[in-house]
């Protein structure tokens, strides 16, 4: 069965526009990744400041080898709060990149990495096509 990660982060008022911006910057990024399914960003509604970024993956490794890839860390470079396993972190044996321009401020002020196993499932039938 999938592997689900979920990434809780909470977002000051104000700052739930800049967080989607970031993420429609990068949007597409992970879909290459081995073993990546699904993603989607949830916006909250109401009573709460929660935004959560749900992904799908084949497997715990498959989520756990993207978390460790270039690709995952060029994403998360110098976002505080808005990472999850492996975030910041460079490559054994790398020079750190040359300070450029300041970070941008971190659209989250936390973050919290849920994990599951999917244990059931069910999906909207797919419409049938008529015949010729």
């Amino acid at each position: 069965m999938s592997y689900v990660a979920i990434n809780v982060l909470t977002v000051p008022e104000g700052r739930g526009e800049v967080l989607e911006q970031r993420f429609a910057g990068r949007a597409g990024s992970v879909d290459s990744a081995p073993g990546f399914e699904h993603f989607e960003l949830l916006r909250p509604l109401e009573g709460t400041d929660t935004y959560l970024v749900y992904t799908r993956w084949r497997s715990q490794e498959d989520f756990a080898a993207w978390t460790a890839s270039r690709s995952f860390e060029a994403g998360h470079a110098g976002r505080p709060g808005a990472g999850g396993p492996g975030a910041g972190h460079g490559h054994p044996g790398e020079a750190p990149a040359p300070a450029a321009a300041p970070a941008p401020a971190p659209a989250a002020s936390d973050a919290q990495l849920w994990t599951f196993e999917v244990a059931q499932h069910s999906s909207a039938a797919t419409p049938a096509t008529p015949s010729s």
